[in-house]
């Protein structure tokens, strides 16, 4: 006949998957608490996706910058562009800002 064994688990992972406080985890909590740790996989990737394209977004735009005051120059419209001239410092530094941010929170994830 075969021998029972015996299955152990970690005081506090216990208390954390045992929704109703009575002591023991039935089937449905372990499901529940399963069901729980994928969403939360499924939010930190589409979260790491969003933050991504934001990036990318960010950059294209600092790259597209130059050829809008161009293109105002060349479709004579002078004061457009000495507006988005006026403006592009602080452009530059905020969207470099964003991307910094962005690749140094990538590079302290990984450590």
């Amino acid at each position: 006949m075969a021998e029972k064994k015996t299955v152990t688990v970690d005081e506090s992972v216990a208390a954390a998957m045992d929704a109703n406080g009575d002591g023991h985890i039935s089937a449905e909590e372990m499901q529940m608490d399963l069901e729980f740790k994928r969403k939360r996989l499924e939010d930190e990737d589409l979260m790491r996706d969003a933050q991504r394209n934001m990036a990318w977004f960010a950059l294209f735009g600092m790259l597209l910058y130059p050829f809008a005051v161009v293109t105002a120059v060349f479709a004579g419209l002078d004061q457009a562009a000495t507006v988005l001239g006026s403006m592009a410092p602080t452009y530059f530094v905020s969207v470099a800002a964003i991307v910094a941010a962005f690749y140094a929170k990538e590079a302290i994830s990984k450590k």
